[in-house]
């Protein structure tokens, strides 16, 4: 199985911490974020890996090198010279991720219980275009799903900014979920990628074809996830990792 770890932000949030390493290095009890993020990959399963780069991108390749890739097979796809986003990022991935294959996409910055095979399994049976790992955590940014699943739209409730390609679109009517950063993708989505180019959003990406494919919600039990991208979510993290060791 395949997946992608978006590792090529900036870190600005972990500034202090990010000044002289990438983010995808910073420690978490004493192994690096991406380590941890590797370690739980391939307990699921996966084991053909691909990993972007920017930010200190030779300090990861030179971590992995020296710890032979954790018996991994992992590509990198280099942005060091132009950051591309989530949604560039992955599309400049496409020669890794084309094929038969449904990957799954998981930011370096989260940390999680999520079964992600059960995730996997689950996107491969009802077989949508993009399964999105989503929870009820309070933000200000939402995801917003019809009764079946279906992504719709999109609501900043601080700002009451709305989006969506839905006619007459009522954001009253749909239920509103966090993105949790984790999602699995059929490799048919480089077909609708082909006019999108440089640097963009997933998000916004999604957004802007949900109303003309099927992109669903996937709504983990118990969930206990953690943003790591900023410096109380490595505190958080560091307390829950040595307690569900």
């Amino acid at each position: 199985m395949k997946a992608m770890i978006l590792a090529a932000g900036l870190g600005t949030r972990l500034k202090q911490l990010t000044e002289n390493m990438p983010k995808a290095l910073v420690p978490l009890n004493g192994k690096p974020i991406l380590e941890h993020l590797l370690l739980k990959l391939k307990a699921a399963g996966f084991r053909e890996i691909i990993i972007n780069i920017h930010h200190f991108g030779d300090q990861i390749i030179d971590f992995l090198d020296a710890n032979n890739n954790f018996d991994l097979q992992i590509k990198f796809s280099d942005e060091r010279n132009y950051l591309l986003n989530t949604g560039g990022g992955i599309k400049q991935a496409s020669k890794y991720l084309m094929g038969d294959e449904s990957f799954l996409v998981h930011n370096v910055d989260i940390v999680s219980n999520v079964d992600l095979k059960a995730l996997y399994d689950h996107h491969l049976e009802t077989n949508p275009l993009a399964t999105l790992l989503v929870s009820k955590r309070n933000t200000s940014r939402y995801l917003l799903f019809g009764k079946d699943g279906k992504l719709s739209g999109w609501r900043n409730r601080d700002t009451g900014e709305v989006k969506s390609l839905f006619p007459d679109f009522d954001p009253g009517k749909y239920e509103e979920f966090a993105f949790g950063g984790i999602h699995v993708i059929s490799p048919k989505i480089f077909e609708w990628m082909e006019e999108w180019t440089g640097k963009f959003s997933i998000i916004d990406f999604y957004l802007s074809i949900c109303a003309k494919t099927n992109i669903y919600a996937y709504q983990a039990k118990n969930i206990n996830l953690i943003d790591i991208g900023k410096p109380e979510g490595i505190n958080k993290a560091e307390r829950w990792l040595s307690i569900n060791k």
